[in-house]
């Protein structure tokens, strides 16, 4: 491992890299401390402290904003706003051909829908910011706030947001891995230590289970995210650039068994917040959503497990498309070997990526609700949940190959021994 870290150290690409992501997330740290303008901070984390906000999509909400909301910092909203208006475009990208066919445009096509995307982000921002004030206002969190202070909480919340989603398309773009991805990797690792501190005072049958229930867990997503069918694919006689190539190249088209990596995992998690955003405008359903649909109650677990199915088997099919695929391989001479060109092929690439796609599906599912209610069963502290319940570790774990990965190539290319070989 040292002599990998050693390796990745010595490209001065990469290493520019990984300072500029580490630069990037030491920013958001500090602005998910420091508290926006007008906000008591010590009233704000009594309140979370005191288990009113422990409770509930409230609680997963702190999670993912790196518990930057329970200090109503800056970045209190964190990077969900942006997720959430991703996950609309790619839905009405399906119903709407004016968006499809911006998918099908390529970078300049994307490059509209991303600025779409981040007109969304900002306006569900501001419902956010302005479903969180009036909460916090309402439970005698922000005494003495008038419209004008509101105004300043509620503007200064959706400009964080705005620069978060700016960061992360700067890590993307110059740092390493899925900026996005990153952020909420950072977020979710910043509740690490509270977690082993609820472990190392939980009961002692729970702290000696839990270690070897961490363990397969991570041992097995790691074993199904890695795993692979590779497609055997054949190309005829082709020519590249000035002269033609040999007859009869081999290769293969290797397709994952989770595809969509942990998209469907954020996804889900962000859907699942949504309520609790709506509930925020009216506290007679925040009250039922916090006793009917608390995040450790089977309600919420069923439903989480079954968006992972859905988000897993829809952003496989937007990731994929074996129509393209087929068209592609007959566009440059190849084809599978056993099955015809064009629709064939389309159908029988569309074949292995269901049979794929569905034990791909529900291994996210169960790894998502089986850690959690473990968690739960044993009464452990919700500190322990949120850091390293099933939907935490997918994260992690899923985020942390996919950054490797990218990692790997960039040594790859420069001649050394990478992370996963």
């Amino acid at each position: 491992m040292f002599s990998w870290l050693a390796n990745a150290w010595r490209v001065p690409e990469l290493r520019r890299r990984v300072l500029f992501t580490a630069g990037v997330l030491s920013v958001y740290r500090l602005g998910s401390i420091i508290p926006a303008p007008g906000v008591n901070q010590s009233a704000i984390q009594q309140f979370f402290s005191s288990g009113k906000g422990s409770s509930g999509a409230l609680s997963l909400l702190n999670l993912f904003s790196g518990s930057a909301l329970s200090h109503f910092a800056l970045f209190a909203l964190g990077i969900m706003p942006y997720v959430t208006a991703s996950i609309i475009f790619q839905l009405l990208g399906v119903v709407i051909p004016s968006l499809e066919r911006l998918q099908k445009e390529g970078e300049a096509g994307y490059a509209k829908i991303t600025q779409y995307t981040r007109y969304l982000t900002v306006a569900l921002a501001a419902a956010q910011a302005t479903g969180y004030a009036f909460l916090f206002k309402h439970s005698g969190l922000l005494p003495n706030t008038n419209p004008g202070r509101l105004l300043i909480i509620i503007a200064t919340l959706t400009a964080g947001t705005a620069l978060l989603m700016w960061m992360g398309e700067q890590i993307t773009k110059r740092g390493v891995g899925n900026g996005i991805s990153i952020i909420i990797f950072a977020s979710i690792l910043a509740y690490a230590p509270q977690g082993i501190s609820g472990w190392l005072n939980g009961t002692s049958t729970a702290k000696l289970f839990f270690p070897i229930v961490a363990v397969s867990v991570v041992v097995a997503v790691v074993f199904v995210m890695e795993g692979q069918r590779r497609i055997p694919i054949q190309y005829a006689r082709r020519q590249l650039g000035g002269r033609q190539s040999s007859a009869n190249t081999s290769t293969y088209m290797p397709l994952s068994v989770i595809m969509a990596g942990v998209i469907p995992i954020i996804f889900a998690a962000a859907v699942l917040a949504l309520p609790q955003t709506i509930g925020n405008f009216k506290p007679a359903w925040q009250n039922w959503l916090t006793a009917n649909f608390n995040y450790q109650g089977w309600q919420y677990l069923l439903t989480e497990a079954i968006l992972i199915v859905v988000f897993t088997f829809f952003y496989t099919s937007v990731t994929f498309n074996p129509v393209d695929q087929a068209d592609n391989l007959r566009k440059n001479n190849g084809y599978i070997p056993g099955i015809r060109p064009g629709p064939p092929t389309a159908a029988y690439l569309d074949r292995v990526l269901s049979r794929l796609t569905f034990p791909g599906a529900l291994f996210l599912a169960l790894i998502a609700v089986l850690p959690s209610i473990f968690i739960t069963r044993f009464h452990f502290d919700s500190s322990v949940y949120r850091a390293l319940g099933g939907t935490s570790v997918l994260i992690v774990v899923g985020v942390a190959l996919q950054t490797m990965r990218q990692m790997e190539s960039q040594m790859v290319m420069r001649h050394y021994e990478g992370f996963l070989r």
